[in-house]
């Protein structure tokens, strides 16, 4: 089957021919109708977070339809609308009992520990895969899996509550979603932080308060709209220092950063004036859970959550236009998702 792999870390995706995945017992093959091209994939791709086994097919954003399963599984049937959640886990540790599977000691994360979406099919567990409903297509669905799980578990993780103002800092994928998110659990004003003036512009359709980095300080353009008082909560989605830092300044008494973005680079703060002072916290939020798929889902078949095909960029299953699109996200992109769709 056609793939498209990580062959050598810091080097271009390579397309190769592999052999169809077999299947186990307790395995569900999937035909690939749709993969999301994560921000993360281009930070495997250089090299910025390790993978230790390669080759490696990337791709953890998947949705499609059911081609095969093992014959200890009764919950799917071939043709089967899916998607995939990130994790293969073992099911049966205590991370796994108590609904942390991200923290289990066998876990894998497809498209990084084993193979993943950037191909025709994939296999996964059957603990891994949930029914995709005919109201949410494939594109959004795949996305879904990482972009929009991933904020979706970072306002979870804050404990956010209705009328509480939240900053977005960087609005791709996770940006977009996030934004929706808190609008859907009746958040207070929401600020979206971005250098480019396209997804400045889009954040405001969609109800934001647009603060540009490039127009000065957005701390004090934060505060001076919220009238000196900071914010409740602030989603960091880009990984720089700069950002980092100006996520947990932007914060009011009480207030939450969540540091999202995988990132090389440091944070600092001063303790007294920047957190003890105003009991701030920093919490990290290591991607999603599982147990959050079936509201998430929820979200998008009521409307709540969308993603235009105006919003979204969409490529074949091939190297050069996968790398193309993995270069374009070291920049910027004026559109929130690259999604590769097979055949396209």
């Amino acid at each position: 089957m056609r793939s498209v792999r990580l062959v050598q870390l810091g080097h271009a995706l390579q397309d190769v021919e592999i052999a169809m995945p077999k299947i186990g017992p307790a395995d569900v093959l999937v035909r690939v109708a749709a993969c999301g091209i994560c921000h993360s994939d281009a930070h495997y791709r250089a090299g910025i977070s390790p993978i230790a086994h390669l080759p490696v097919t990337l791709g953890h954003e998947v949705a499609g339809t059911v081609e095969s399963v093992g014959q200890e599984v009764d919950a799917f049937r071939p043709a089967d609308r899916v998607c995939v959640h990130y994790l293969a886990h073992c099911g049966v540790c205590d991370f796994c009992l108590r609904g942390n599977e991200q923290f289990c000691p066998e876990v894998q994360m497809i498209g990084k520990h084993r193979d993943g979406g950037y191909a025709e099919f994939i296999k996964v567990p059957a603990r891994s895969v949930f029914a995709l409903p005919d109201e949410i297509v494939f594109a959004q669905g795949a996305i879904m899996m990482c972009s929009s799980a991933t904020a979706l578990h970072a306002l979870n993780k804050a404990h956010i509550k209705p009328g509480e103002s939240v900053a977005i800092f960087g609005f791709g994928g996770l940006g977009y979603s996030a934004l929706q998110l808190a609008r859907a659990m009746d958040c207070g004003a929401i600020y979206v932080v971005e250098v480019n003036p396209a997804k400045l512009a889009a954040s405001a359709a969609l109800g934001a308060i647009p603060i540009s980095a490039t127009a000065g300080d957005p701390v004090q353009q934060i505060r001076d709209a919220a009238a000196g008082k900071g914010v409740d909560v602030s989603i960091e989605l880009v990984g720089t220092t700069v950002t980092m830092g100006q996520a947990v300044r932007c914060l009011g008494f009480s207030g939450r950063a969540m540091i999202v973005a995988l990132s090389r680079e440091s944070m600092s703060f001063l303790p007294y004036a920047e957190l003890i002072n105003k009991e701030a916290e920093v919490i990290g939020v290591s991607d999603h859970l599982a147990s959050e798929l079936p509201a998430l889902m929820r979200y998008a078949q009521s409307g709540k959550l969308t993603f235009p095909e105006s919003a979204l960029r969409f490529v074949d299953l091939d190297a050069a236009q996968i790398n193309a699109a993995l270069d374009a996200l070291e920049t910027s992109t004026d559109h929130v998702r690259t999604v590769i769709v097979p055949g396209s």
